[in-house]
């Protein structure tokens, strides 16, 4: 393609001046390394669209919101092998730069994986929808009734990297909260977003609902995310999805709100109460069950009394798994197999087969050792003493904190949001997996009858 420079309109259109393929680029935005493209005025563009968009949304009811999930439902089913073949570009790419398992994992689509995403679309569809609930609403002496109402954002900007999944979650989550969403996902997923993104403006466009509800940027210019991060104007909150040099760059530049976490250093406490049987169960899961997502665990404790029983029989099935193991003086003197911990292991998000492990004398310690290390995302403790889960739950300051479960478990799907926009570990507004109401806010409403002030 020879194209050399996007014009800005304000019709419907997009066009690329000059070029015998343009076109075809002009149905379907997709080259994205546009020569001579200017990015701010297009960027400036993609808000101006986002913002008239929102407006659109705010006030669509939630027959017309539901009916654009559904038809995005039915056609990322329709449209699967499609889905799969672009996908399918994109791991290659990704094993031929030499990723990492890891990365190759998050990026992998397969055909479970569409169907789950459906799945999600629907159970967002499903959901009440908060957008105009009136809650808290009580009467006041001088007459008045006063509450408040939920509200959409407005636009949403989504920064993500190797989960091309993200596309649709947070097109499903924007559009039922009633939020119009700018989204920039990494190069390395550009085939299968583009696709996916496909299929979402095929339900807009049955709904009869504005495409430009959901945008995805057609670059892959690392200077759009710049852009989008300090666009205060058009852009009411941002949530960046990925690796910790992302988050910590969209951080460092941003002028807009965000939601975001920055580590997902997980930890499940075997406390001295626990059923081995089910310690040994939750332990193996909340680490090998998948390795990449932030709500793996990356450091396991032990409590001192129980540590000989569950740590030999939980090690042999890691050792199995080929999971490297990295322990304290105390582990290693019950699991001989496992590798000197350091310091910096402690604070480490793996993201893959290794698992730190530290025995620890009492519940005190293991709270102690959370507050140190852990990064506020998600904790667990196993234990049949509910004095000891009642602290827990009080006293680890996490954004999800569980009793007698996977850490696994923290996620906007499994917490019956139908899907997450992200995980927050903030204490502002919105706090780990963030849904429909985490994509709202609140407004106060006064009902009168005629009353003045005196």
């Amino acid at each position: 393609m020879e194209c050399r420079r996007w014009t800005p309109t304000s019709s419907n259109e997009r066009r690329i001046e000059v070029g015998v393929d343009a076109p075809a680029y002009n149905k379907r935005m997709t080259n994205l390394n546009v020569p001579g493209l200017d990015l701010p005025a297009y960027m400036r563009e993609v808000g101006e669209r986002a913002r008239a968009a929102a407006r659109v949304l705010a006030r669509a009811d939630a027959k017309a919101k539901n009916a654009a999930l559904d038809a995005i439902a039915a056609t990322l089913i329709r449209d699967a092998d499609k889905l799969l073949a672009a996908n399918a570009l994109d791991v290659t790419a990704a094993r031929a730069a030499g990723n990492d398992a890891a990365f190759v994992d998050r990026l992998t689509l397969q055909a479970s994986t569409i169907q789950a995403m459906a799945a999600g679309v629907r159970q967002v569809a499903a959901l009440p929808d908060p957008v105009g609930a009136i809650g808290d609403l009580e009467y006041r002496p001088t007459g008045i009734q006063v509450g408040r109402m939920r509200v959409p954002l407005g636009v949403v900007g989504i920064v993500y990297e190797s989960r091309p999944n993200v596309t649709v979650d947070a097109a499903a989550l924007c559009l039922k909260s009633g939020n119009a969403c700018i989204l920039r996902g990494g190069s390395e997923a550009q085939h299968s977003n583009h696709a996916i993104a496909a299929c979402v403006h095929e339900g807009l466009r049955i709904a009869g609902l504005p495409e430009d509800a959901v945008q995805l940027i057609a670059t892959i210019d690392r200077a759009a995310v710049g852009l989008l991060a300090t666009m205060d104007k058009y852009v009411d909150v941002l949530v960046p999805r990925g690796g910790k040099g992302l988050i910590q760059r969209v951080t460092d530049e941003a002028t807009v709100p965000m939601i975001k976490h920055l580590d997902g250093v997980c930890h499940v406490f075997i406390d001295e109460f626990a059923d081995v049987e089910m310690a040994v169960r939750i332990a193996d899961n909340a680490k090998t069950q998948r390795y990449s997502p932030c709500n793996t665990m990356e450091t396991l404790l032990v409590h001192a009394k129980i540590a000989a029983r569950v740590l030999p029989p939980l090690s042999k099935i890691y050792i199995d798994k080929d999971v490297e193991l990295r322990g304290d003086v105390e582990a290693r003197a019950i699991v001989p197999q496992m590798k000197i911990a350091t310091e910096k292991d402690w604070y480490t998000e793996y993201l893959g087969p290794i698992l730190a492990v530290r025995v620890v004398p009492s519940l005190d310690a293991a709270i102690e050792h959370i507050a140190q290390y852990g990064s506020q995302h998600t904790d667990a403790i196993v234990t049949d003493n509910y004095s000891n889960a009642m602290r827990f739950l009080r006293e680890v300051d996490s954004s999800s904190v569980m009793v007698n479960a996977s850490t696994r478990f923290a996620d906007g799907f499994e917490y019956g949001l139908g899907a997450e926009i992200g995980i927050s570990t903030s204490k502002l507004h919105a706090r780990g997996p963030v849904g429909l109401e985490g994509l709202t806010s609140q407004k106060w409403v006064v009902l009168g009858s005629g009353q003045v002030r005196g």
